[in-house]
């Protein structure tokens, strides 16, 4: 079959890399991809929130496959414009409904959708505008620290956490008066600080039955030791060492299973990954947040162990035969290593060439922030390669990905020398 995957970034490299791996992919398509994807599949220049653009593309190529890689499609209802036009709706969307993605596109709705379904999260309210003053009379209710997060999307960037009560009070007025993060925080909730270490557990589901894919954990901080400002995410290490059995049984049983079961009784066509942010707090899970799609760079360090062909999984999404499906996942450990440009998550400049990235082994090298220009190799975003290896325990990975970062260069290059050390403790 002919595939077309939506995105940019690293994680839609990721996809490409194993798509393109499978028997049954005949010609893959990327939009717009970057400049490392066009080795595994043809770049297209369109937008993946341009569904008019989309269609005609989709026709022309004869697509039977759209593997949505980022939230705002999804959020914008590409599903749903696939699965309502009559010359698309044989098309096999991997992704939710609209509805379904309201699950990333609004913490309200998230949060809501978590109490109807009696799934273990932090205690929250939320405010708009007009309610600014009340929501600073509840923060002097709630003890210290204050998490402040803006109900749309806002490219994981609409999380405050302060310590300092009258600090948290001006915060929740810039971001509802002064509108900080835009439409995204028309409306802000604030949530109850739950202190633990975090995870990430991925789930594909029919929307009814699910496979749980391989756990990850991400690092969203710039600075090392955990400091400085939330980023798109600095690495990531899969499997979690402390997500144990046990663990992982708790979270299926009062997390996986209410949430689908929740989707399937609330009616929400869901027909994709739900990515569960959890933390875990004195040996119990509890979730942060939902996204609709998969995370990125967990992707890059989840995908290389997933043994099985992705395509049979996806098609079962539709054939109702997922159940059924085995997922053979190794027992090695993957890690993923961002490198990002100087400057990043402020401002950064972009057309700083890129050398070595063929000088790597037995590492793989995904693309996120590229573009090639006249034959060279040039960054093009703040977050620019994702370099991914595999090892017997996660120690060995980092030390394989960390030996080819030294083979790479552009200037102002940065990455975190700390990915992984927190579970070494």
């Amino acid at each position: 079959m002919n595939i077309l995957i939506l995105g940019s970034g690293g994680r839609e490299h990721a996809f490409a890399v194993k798509l393109h791996q499978s028997p049954l992919c005949d010609t893959l398509y990327i939009a717009p991809g970057n400049g490392g994807t066009h080795t595994v599949a043809t770049n297209v220049a369109i937008s993946p929130t341009d569904f008019p653009a989309l269609k005609a593309f989709v026709l022309e190529k004869q697509i039977a496959m759209v593997v949505v890689g980022p939230e705002d499609p999804l959020v914008q209802g590409v599903y749903d414009f696939f699965a309502n036009d009559k010359e698309l709706s044989h098309v096999q969307v991997i992704g939710p409904s609209q509805q379904g993605a309201t699950l990333e596109g609004s913490k309200e709705f998230a949060k809501e959708f978590m109490v109807r379904h009696n799934i273990p999260t932090a205690k929250y309210a939320s405010f708009t505008k007009e309610t600014v003053d009340e929501g600073c009379a509840f923060l002097s209710t709630m003890k210290a620290p204050y998490v402040l997060k803006a109900d749309g999307l806002a490219a994981g960037k609409g999380v405050v956490i302060l310590e300092d009560l009258q600090e948290a009070q001006a915060e929740l007025r810039r971001m509802l008066i002064n509108e900080k993060f835009g439409k995204a925080s028309t409306k802000v909730v604030i949530e109850e600080f739950l202190k633990g270490i975090e995870l990430s557990c991925f789930v594909l589901t029919d929307g009814v039955d699910y496979k749980i894919l391989p756990t990850a954990k991400d690092y969203k901080r710039i600075g090392e030791g955990d400091t400085g400002l939330n980023t798109g995410g600095m690495g990531a290490v899969s499997p979690v060492p402390f997500a144990d059995a046990a663990f992982m049984q708790k979270i299926e049983e009062r997390i996986v299973k209410p949430t689908i079961a929740g989707l399937h009784k609330e009616g929400i066509v869901y027909k994709g990954f739900v990515f569960i942010g959890l933390i875990k707090v004195d040996g119990e899970p509890y979730v942060i947040e939902y996204n609709v799609r998969m995370g990125d760079p967990e992707t890059e360090a989840v995908l290389p162990r997933i043994e099985s062909d992705l395509i049979p999984l996806f098609q079962s999404l539709y054939n109702g035969t997922l159940a059924s499906q085995e997922l053979k996942v190794t027992p090695q450990s993957a890690t993923t290593v961002v490198m990002v440009s100087g400057g990043y998550p402020e401002d950064y400049e972009k057309g700083k060439e890129i050398t070595g990235t063929e000088k790597a082994t037995d590492s793989t090298v995904y693309h996120a922030g590229t573009a090639l220009k006249d034959g060279k190799l040039l960054t093009a975003g703040g977050r620019v390669l994702a370099i991914t290896s595999l090892g017997d325990d996660f120690k060995e990975a980092l030390q394989r990905s960390y030996n080819n970062i030294s083979k790479i260069h552009f200037e102002g290059a940065y990455w975190r020398k700390d990915i992984g050390k927190d579970l070494s403790n």
